[in-house]
C-alpha cells in the first residue's frame, strides 16, 4: 500500500505533467473535489488523496482519448 507521500508525490507528478502537456486542461483542476475540500477545512485522509489521484488519472485519460487530433 502507497505512503501518504508517496501519493502526494504522485499527484504532484502527474499535475505537473498536465500543466506541461495539456495546459488547457489544468486550468480546470482548482474546481476539483479536493479543493472543495480544503476549503470546508476537512482533514485530509489518504483515501481521499488516493481518489484524487484516480480522479486525475481518469480525467488525463478521458482528455487525452477525445483529444488525440487537437
Amino acid at each position: 500500500m502507497n505512503s501518504l507521500q508517496n501519493i502526494e508525490n504522485d499527484i504532484i507528478k502527474l499535475t505537473t505533467y498536465i500543466r506541461n502537456k495539456y495546459p488547457e486542461l489544468y486550468t480546470f483542476l482548482d474546481e476539483t473535489p479536493i479543493t472543495i475540500s480544503f476549503s470546508n477545512n476537512q482533514s485530509i485522509n489518504k483515501t481521499m488523496l488516493k481518489d484524487y489521484l484516480e480522479s486525475l488519472e481518469i480525467l488525463l485519460k478521458r482528455y487525452s482519448e477525445t483529444h488525440k487530433n487537437k
